[in-house]
């Protein structure tokens, strides 16, 4: 109760200090406009019309917050300082034969917007309720608002009976299996690699997890998330409207263990950031660089720079923001997990420049977008 107390209190003092607050302060407590701590983690932004939209996790106190007891919230602004409340764009429902049921776990909201056909798509991460992670499932709503409510559509395990298209046709029929091998080995590592988990979950579809969406400047979005036990990314191609998969999908990375996966295009080129996968700990950042959503993707290595670079900062990657107008500007947003009081996560907002063709990120205690390049 004392560190309820504490919290609460710590969040009225922060909402006086940051009252016309036009910088941003990672991993301090951040209060929206009603002076209460923002809570969308594991969040994602949609800009549109002259209004930005958040859209994240909403926690409750304690470890049952790490479950999702309300639903998808969101929140908008115009500066990306000060955050209006719009309230639960998703929410759980009650109904115990529901997918999307009170006690499931919904993780790393994504909202995108269809031109074609004029409605806002959420996609995210969901696991079945009493069944820990075992389900791996991609779920999908829609709504014709950006604030919602949305409407649950359904959840997939992606690309059944597809195989990727940067997969050998002669993986396609190896007989190698699971039980023939020991884990963590560098055979097994070689087997992931050729497809061991791909060919296992072929006809049910392959597992999706921590996951990010991506509209290309042709307007064709894709869904990245891990798969494979964590093992390997997929990038799947989202049909016309963004409510299903194609079936064009490639592997990424194939055995590399990348989760919290967050892509950004810039002159061109493609640039992924990624966690590797320690739970709740934080571990070294990771990222790639393509000349096609396709790939082949090529490894940097860490983009974090400076003092407990690697850690990340104590965070994990969840979205990459290109700031609407400004040329060349991006923010990293990234999460300050607190799985023993999932309510009180923080966030990691830090500017993401380049040195050439490679990404960085450097620590700021304060920083404000003046500090970017200029217009």
């Amino acid at each position: 109760m004392r560190k309820q107390i504490l919290f609460y209190l710590l969040t009225v003092i922060c909402s006086i200090q940051a009252y016309g607050q036009q910088e941003f302060r990672p991993g301090s407590l951040w209060p929206d406009q009603d002076g209460k701590h923002i809570n969308a983690h594991g969040g994602g932004i949609l800009y549109h019309g002259d209004t930005y939209y958040w859209f994240g996790e909403f926690k409750t106190e304690g470890k049952a917050g790490n479950k999702a007891l309300v639903g998808v919230s969101c929140y908008s602004s115009k500066d990306l300082y000060s955050w209006k409340n719009e309230g639960i764009a998703l929410r759980v429902e009650n109904d115990s034969t529901s997918e999307i049921t009170k006690g499931c776990v919904i993780e790393r909201p994504k909202v995108i917007y269809n031109r074609k056909t004029k409605k806002f798509v959420l996609w995210f991460h969901l696991e079945l309720k009493g069944q820990g992670y075992d389900a791996a499932r991609t779920a999908v709503a829609v709504s014709d608002h950006p604030t919602g409510p949305y409407r649950y559509i359904q959840s997939y395990r992606p690309n059944s009976k597809t195989w990727p298209i940067n997969f050998d046709k002669a993986w396609q029929t190896k007989a190698v299996k699971e039980s023939d091998l020991k884990a963590h080995t560098d055979p097994w590592r070689k087997e992931v690699a050729e497809g061991l988990f791909v060919r296992r979950d072929f006809e049910k579809g392959q597992m999706s997890r921590d996951m990010t969406l991506f509209v290309d400047d042709d307007g064709k979005a894709y869904h990245i998330h891990a798969a494979e036990e964590n093992l390997t990314l997929h990038i799947s191609e989202l049909s016309d409207d963004y409510l299903s998969f194609t079936g064009k999908w490639a592997t990424l990375a194939p055995a590399g263990h990348n989760e919290a996966p967050a892509l950004v295009k810039r002159n061109g080129k493609y640039f992924l950031i990624t966690s590797g996968c320690t739970g709740w700990e934080p571990n070294a950042a990771r990222s790639f660089v393509s000349n096609s959503i396709w790939g082949p993707w090529i490894s940097l290595g860490n983009p974090a720079r400076g003092n407990n670079a690697e850690r990340t900062f104590e965070s994990q990657s969840t979205f990459i923001l290109p700031v609407h107008g400004r040329k060349d500007q991006y923010i990293f947003m990234a999460d300050r997990w607190v799985p023993e009081n999932a309510i009180d996560g923080r966030y990691i907002w830090l500017p993401l420049t380049f040195e050439g063709d490679k990404p960085v990120i450097k620590w700021f205690d304060q920083w404000s977008l003046k500090q970017l390049a200029t217009p």
